[in-house]
């Protein structure tokens, strides 16, 4: 359950007083890319977060060549060694246990071979900067291993990341397993209000149209509009900032005119851009129409990294003897799980009744109609740290046979 984390890396920089570092939310970015490349027509959810505290639990035990690539490729290269695990500690710290307005779970595990044992003193630097479990597991009995990180999973996120591994995840040759796990539920600072839901056409980029339900609110919000010189965007484009209770955290809504496909904004999104956003959306009415949505997905994300530079750690070239006096030991698998749901709260939200169609009525003040595809980002708006990074494809899909659904 290698939850693994990269925006996070910025967080960690900003609330440990520094400013947001650009390198770090680049490498972001482009580990959104290579998702976006395999991705096809399929909605997108990772944590940046976790992918950062999972790396720095990794760097902790890496030497050599191994903790150089983590280092070069996350944008760490210009701090003096070991300066980002005190940051990624600050991070941690700083992320409340329970808050009234939002929840953030975060468990960290080492799962390694028993026969092994591990350097007295990294653990205690996994459990001073990372407050991290560590466990011996027999990897030869691969049903039992994957049921007992599953449950521990569970429990850490709400029971919200179910499944994350199976048996085929494991073999007779598994050593090591890196498990980093996240979840987040906030509540929006201004509601929408269920019995304003309706069944709505959501429009899909390969031109199939599936039947959702549609949220609708007017009222304050931090919003821009934004063009790309070159075109390659399709023209203006929307940016919508939604503030969680609290208005530390918000979700920004990236959204391209109905016309134009989110494959063609893609491109163009980089990590300055998110910080123009940010610094350029004015608080201001609005009309919002945002589909309740549902995004759990299962990131293998070993292939991915290796194409950002990060590859000793997965073969027997990883130097981990910092980790272990273990020969060979290198991590066998890197999978993320993340979970977010959209509802009219924010959390769980109630199902409304008597659900009718919806209609554009007289626009009066700027209508953010997400009912085709968007990117979205869940960040912190004093640091800029990004929780989740992600695009939605498809909503939550409702049946005609479904008792909220009425004939359109």
């Amino acid at each position: 359950v290698f939850f693994l984390s990269l925006l996070s890396f910025l967080c960690l920089l900003a609330l440990s007083g520094l400013c947001c570092d650009d390198t770090t939310s680049e490498f972001s970015v482009r580990l959104y890319h290579r998702m976006q490349a395999a991705g096809g027509q399929e909605n997108i959810l990772f944590s940046p977060l976790s992918v950062a505290v999972a790396l720095g639990m990794v760097e902790l035990g890496a030497r050599g060549a191994s903790l150089q690539e983590i280092r070069q490729a996350v944008g760490f290269g210009h701090l003096l060694p070991g300066v980002e695990f005190s940051l990624l500690q600050n991070l941690t710290e700083a992320l409340p246990d329970d808050d009234a307005h939002y929840v953030i779970r975060f468990a960290n595990s080492l799962f390694l071979q028993e026969g092994f044992s591990f350097n007295p003193d990294f653990l205690h630097l996994m459990k001073k900067y990372f407050r991290a479990e560590v466990e011996t597991v027999d990897f030869s009995d691969s049903a039992a291993v994957a049921e007992r990180i599953n449950t521990w999973v569970e429990n850490h996120t709400e029971s919200k990341i179910r499944a994350l591994l199976s048996a085929d995840d494991f073999s007779s040759v598994t050593r090591l397993t890196l498990v980093n796990a996240v979840y987040f539920r906030g509540s929006w600072k201004n509601q929408f209000r269920p019995e304003n839901t309706r069944t709505f056409s959501f429009s899909r980029d390969d031109g199939s149209e599936v039947q959702t339900l549609m949220m609708y609110q007017q009222g304050d919000f931090y919003y821009g509009e934004f063009s790309d010189g070159s075109q390659e965007a399709g023209g203006v484009y929307q940016v919508l900032e939604m503030p969680y209770e609290g208005e530390d955290t918000s979700m920004m809504i990236v959204l391209p005119r109905q016309e134009v496909p989110l494959a063609s904004l893609e491109p163009i999104i980089k990590a300055p851009l998110l910080e123009e956003w940010a610094n350029n959306v004015k608080r201001q009415k609005v009309e919002v129409y945002l589909p309740r949505f549902k995004v759990e997905q299962r990131i293998d994300l070993k292939s991915t990294l290796q194409e950002l530079g990060i590859k000793k750690i997965f073969t027997n070239d990883a130097d981990l003897s910092a980790m272990t006096d273990g020969k060979d030991l290198y991590i066998g698998k890197a999978v993320q799980k993340a979970y977010l749901e959209v509802t009219e709260e924010g959390a769980e939200g109630a199902v409304g009744s008597g659900m009718i169609a919806l209609t554009r009525t007289l626009v009066l003040y700027p209508q953010v109609m997400a009912d085709h595809p968007f990117f979205f980002v869940i960040r912190n708006r004093r640091t800029g740290c990004i929780l989740f990074m992600g695009r939605v494809m498809t909503p939550e899909v409702i049946e005609p046979n479904d008792h909220d659904f009425d004939s359109m």
